[in-house]
Protein backbone atom coordinates (compact mmCIF):
# COMPACT_ATOMS: atom_id res chain seq x y z
CA UNK A 1 0.00 0.00 0.00
CA UNK A 2 1.06 3.55 -0.94
CA UNK A 3 1.10 6.61 0.40
CA UNK A 4 -2.14 8.84 0.33
CA UNK A 5 -0.99 12.43 0.08
CA UNK A 6 -3.74 14.97 2.13
CA UNK A 7 -5.21 17.60 -0.08
CA UNK A 8 -4.32 21.04 0.22
CA UNK A 9 -5.67 23.99 -1.36
CA UNK A 10 -3.31 26.72 -1.79
CA UNK A 11 -5.30 29.29 0.14
CA UNK A 12 -5.51 26.60 3.36
CA UNK A 13 -2.97 27.56 6.60
CA UNK A 14 -1.92 24.93 8.40
CA UNK A 15 0.75 25.26 11.19
CA UNK A 16 4.25 23.95 12.10
CA UNK A 17 2.88 21.05 13.77
CA UNK A 18 -0.14 20.16 11.36
CA UNK A 19 1.92 16.84 10.51
CA UNK A 20 1.43 15.77 14.09
CA UNK A 21 -2.75 14.78 12.93
CA UNK A 22 -0.64 11.98 10.51
CA UNK A 23 0.28 9.45 13.48
CA UNK A 24 -3.67 8.75 14.53
CA UNK A 25 -4.80 8.66 11.07
CA UNK A 26 -2.16 6.51 9.85
CA UNK A 27 -2.64 4.31 12.89
CA UNK A 28 -6.69 3.75 11.52
CA UNK A 29 -6.30 4.34 7.82
CA UNK A 30 -2.93 3.53 6.73
CA UNK A 31 0.06 5.00 5.26
CA UNK A 32 -0.54 8.79 4.82
CA UNK A 33 1.51 12.21 3.14
CA UNK A 34 1.58 15.44 3.88
CA UNK A 35 3.07 18.40 2.17
CA UNK A 36 2.51 22.08 3.51
CA UNK A 37 3.99 25.57 3.88
CA UNK A 38 3.46 27.21 7.55
CA UNK A 39 3.54 31.31 8.85
CA UNK A 40 6.26 32.39 9.76
CA UNK A 41 8.53 30.71 13.19
CA UNK A 42 10.71 28.49 14.78
CA UNK A 43 9.86 25.15 15.74
CA UNK A 44 12.09 23.26 18.73
CA UNK A 45 12.10 19.91 20.32
CA UNK A 46 10.54 19.51 23.74
CA UNK A 47 14.33 19.24 25.12
CA UNK A 48 14.33 23.14 25.01
CA UNK A 49 11.95 24.10 27.75
CA UNK A 50 15.37 23.08 29.90
CA UNK A 51 16.61 26.17 29.56
CA UNK A 52 15.85 29.03 32.25
CA UNK A 53 15.27 31.48 29.24
CA UNK A 54 13.01 29.68 26.90
CA UNK A 55 9.45 31.44 28.27
CA UNK A 56 11.67 35.00 27.70
CA UNK A 57 13.33 34.27 24.50
CA UNK A 58 9.29 32.52 23.32
CA UNK A 59 7.91 36.15 24.42
CA UNK A 60 10.22 38.17 22.84
CA UNK A 61 9.80 36.24 19.42
CA UNK A 62 6.33 35.82 19.60
CA UNK A 63 6.29 40.12 19.89
CA UNK A 64 8.87 40.09 17.19
CA UNK A 65 6.22 38.22 14.84
CA UNK A 66 8.42 34.73 15.05
CA UNK A 67 6.21 32.26 17.17
CA UNK A 68 7.87 29.49 18.82
CA UNK A 69 6.48 26.27 18.56
CA UNK A 70 7.63 22.79 20.23
CA UNK A 71 7.32 19.85 18.37
CA UNK A 72 7.14 15.66 19.65
CA UNK A 73 9.60 14.46 17.06
CA UNK A 74 13.84 15.43 18.29
CA UNK A 75 16.59 17.09 16.68
CA UNK A 76 17.35 20.72 17.03
CA UNK A 77 15.95 24.37 16.06
CA UNK A 78 14.56 24.92 12.81
CA UNK A 79 12.49 27.90 10.89
CA UNK A 80 9.51 28.21 9.17
CA UNK A 81 7.90 30.48 6.87
CA UNK A 82 6.99 31.55 3.19
CA UNK A 83 9.61 29.46 0.95
CA UNK A 84 10.13 26.63 3.50
CA UNK A 85 8.10 23.09 2.39
CA UNK A 86 7.67 20.48 5.12
CA UNK A 87 7.30 16.74 3.84
CA UNK A 88 5.59 14.68 5.94
CA UNK A 89 5.35 10.34 6.00
CA UNK A 90 3.69 8.44 8.36
CA UNK A 91 2.68 4.69 8.45
CA UNK A 92 2.55 2.11 10.88
CA UNK A 93 6.03 -0.11 11.61
CA UNK A 94 6.59 -2.94 13.80
CA UNK A 95 9.78 -3.85 15.67
CA UNK A 96 12.01 -1.59 17.68
CA UNK A 97 12.59 2.34 16.76
CA UNK A 98 16.19 1.74 16.27
CA UNK A 99 16.14 -1.42 14.24
CA UNK A 100 14.39 0.92 11.89
CA UNK A 101 14.99 4.29 12.29
CA UNK A 102 17.68 4.36 9.49
CA UNK A 103 15.33 2.82 6.77
CA UNK A 104 12.79 5.52 7.16
CA UNK A 105 15.38 8.39 7.30
CA UNK A 106 16.50 6.81 3.80
CA UNK A 107 13.32 6.62 2.25
CA UNK A 108 12.37 10.09 2.95
CA UNK A 109 15.77 11.33 1.73
CA UNK A 110 15.00 8.95 -1.59
CA UNK A 111 11.63 11.10 -2.17
CA UNK A 112 13.29 14.34 -2.11
CA UNK A 113 17.02 13.48 -3.73
CA UNK A 114 14.60 12.09 -6.85
CA UNK A 115 11.94 14.64 -6.55
CA UNK A 116 14.50 17.50 -7.39
CA UNK A 117 17.16 15.59 -9.55
CA UNK A 118 14.95 16.81 -12.49
CA UNK A 119 15.88 20.26 -11.38
CA UNK A 120 19.59 19.69 -12.16
CA UNK A 121 19.96 19.13 -8.54
CA UNK A 122 22.18 15.79 -7.18
CA UNK A 123 22.04 15.13 -3.30
CA UNK A 124 22.08 12.84 -0.96
CA UNK A 125 21.77 11.88 2.98
CA UNK A 126 24.74 13.38 4.65
CA UNK A 127 25.92 15.19 8.07
CA UNK A 128 26.56 18.86 7.75
CA UNK A 129 28.55 20.44 10.33
CA UNK A 130 27.45 23.86 11.27
CA UNK A 131 24.45 23.45 10.13
CA UNK A 132 20.96 24.03 11.96
CA UNK A 133 19.45 20.85 13.22
CA UNK A 134 22.39 19.18 11.87
CA UNK A 135 22.16 14.99 11.97
CA UNK A 136 23.33 12.12 10.01
CA UNK A 137 20.33 12.20 7.59
CA UNK A 138 20.24 15.34 6.72
CA UNK A 139 20.00 16.25 2.61
CA UNK A 140 22.91 17.40 1.41
CA UNK A 141 24.70 18.47 -2.09
CA UNK A 142 28.50 18.60 -2.36
CA UNK A 143 31.25 16.71 -0.08
CA UNK A 144 33.83 17.23 2.26
CA UNK A 145 34.52 20.75 2.86
CA UNK A 146 31.84 21.78 0.48
CA UNK A 147 28.90 20.28 1.80
CA UNK A 148 25.72 22.03 2.19
CA UNK A 149 22.46 21.38 3.44
CA UNK A 150 18.91 21.74 2.11
CA UNK A 151 17.04 19.64 4.12
CA UNK A 152 16.79 18.67 7.22
CA UNK A 153 15.20 15.26 8.77
CA UNK A 154 13.56 14.52 12.12
CA UNK A 155 10.80 11.24 12.85
CA UNK A 156 9.14 10.57 16.34
CA UNK A 157 7.57 6.72 16.99
CA UNK A 158 4.39 6.68 18.75
CA UNK A 159 2.38 3.62 20.29
CA UNK A 160 -1.35 4.33 19.07
CA UNK A 161 -3.92 2.52 21.93
CA UNK A 162 -7.34 0.86 20.43
CA UNK A 163 -6.60 1.85 16.78
CA UNK A 164 -8.06 -1.80 15.35
CA UNK A 165 -11.44 -2.22 14.93
CA UNK A 166 -10.77 -4.91 17.47
CA UNK A 167 -8.59 -2.34 19.73
CA UNK A 168 -5.35 -3.17 19.38
CA UNK A 169 -2.78 -1.19 19.39
CA UNK A 170 -0.35 0.35 16.57
CA UNK A 171 2.93 1.40 16.33
CA UNK A 172 3.34 4.35 13.89
CA UNK A 173 6.76 6.27 12.98
CA UNK A 174 6.47 9.25 11.04
CA UNK A 175 9.05 11.02 9.18
CA UNK A 176 9.60 14.70 8.79
CA UNK A 177 11.73 16.82 6.27
CA UNK A 178 11.99 20.43 6.18
CA UNK A 179 12.95 21.44 2.66
CA UNK A 180 15.14 24.95 1.83
CA UNK A 181 13.17 25.54 -1.45
CA UNK A 182 12.87 28.95 -1.85
CA UNK A 183 14.51 31.04 1.15
CA UNK A 184 16.84 33.37 2.51
CA UNK A 185 19.40 30.78 4.12
CA UNK A 186 21.37 33.29 5.76
CA UNK A 187 17.91 35.44 7.14
CA UNK A 188 16.59 32.48 8.76
CA UNK A 189 19.56 31.23 10.11
CA UNK A 190 19.98 34.56 12.05
CA UNK A 191 16.78 34.10 14.01
CA UNK A 192 17.87 30.67 14.61
CA UNK A 193 21.01 31.73 15.89
CA UNK A 194 19.67 35.07 18.18
CA UNK A 195 17.34 32.72 19.95
CA UNK A 196 19.93 29.77 20.68
CA UNK A 197 22.04 33.07 21.93
CA UNK A 198 19.05 34.31 24.46
CA UNK A 199 19.17 30.47 25.75
CA UNK A 200 22.05 30.35 26.42
CA UNK A 201 22.87 27.49 24.91
CA UNK A 202 26.46 28.22 23.09
CA UNK A 203 25.11 26.93 19.86
CA UNK A 204 25.24 28.68 16.97
CA UNK A 205 24.67 28.09 12.90
CA UNK A 206 26.59 28.80 10.20
CA UNK A 207 24.34 30.03 6.94
CA UNK A 208 27.09 28.70 4.33
CA UNK A 209 26.60 25.54 5.47
CA UNK A 210 22.41 25.75 3.94
CA UNK A 211 21.34 26.63 0.73
CA UNK A 212 17.98 27.34 -1.12
CA UNK A 213 16.88 24.66 -3.96
CA UNK A 214 15.95 27.69 -5.79
CA UNK A 215 19.74 29.00 -5.80
CA UNK A 216 20.91 25.65 -7.23
CA UNK A 217 18.44 24.41 -10.04
CA UNK A 218 18.80 25.54 -13.71
CA UNK A 219 18.63 28.61 -14.96
CA UNK A 220 15.07 28.06 -16.68
CA UNK A 221 13.65 26.91 -13.52
CA UNK A 222 11.29 29.88 -13.43
CA UNK A 223 9.10 32.24 -11.50
CA UNK A 224 6.93 28.91 -10.57
CA UNK A 225 9.65 26.46 -8.70
CA UNK A 226 8.10 26.33 -5.47
CA UNK A 227 4.85 24.94 -7.61
CA UNK A 228 6.75 22.69 -9.73
CA UNK A 229 8.97 20.90 -6.72
CA UNK A 230 5.46 20.65 -4.97
CA UNK A 231 4.37 18.37 -7.93
CA UNK A 232 7.49 17.11 -8.58
CA UNK A 233 7.45 15.58 -4.98
CA UNK A 234 4.12 14.25 -5.14
CA UNK A 235 4.70 12.10 -8.30
CA UNK A 236 7.51 10.64 -6.06
CA UNK A 237 5.30 10.22 -2.70
CA UNK A 238 2.73 8.51 -5.47
CA UNK A 239 5.42 5.50 -6.53
CA UNK A 240 6.84 5.17 -2.77
CA UNK A 241 6.12 1.98 -0.23
CA UNK A 242 6.27 2.83 3.20
CA UNK A 243 9.53 1.27 4.87
CA UNK A 244 9.02 -1.58 7.22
Amino acid sequence: MGFELMPHSSGEAWGPLADEQLIERAARTGPVAMMWQSGQGLVVPRTYRRYADFDAACERFGREGWPVSVRLSGGGIVPQGPGILNLSLAWQAEGKPLDGSDEAYLLLCRILADAIRPFGIDSHPAPVAGSFCDGRFNLAIGAAARVRKVAGTAQLWRRVPGATADGQTVQVVMAHALVLAQVDVAAVTARANLFESLLGSGKQYLPERAASLSDLCDPDAGDDFMSRLQVSIAREIAQASPAR
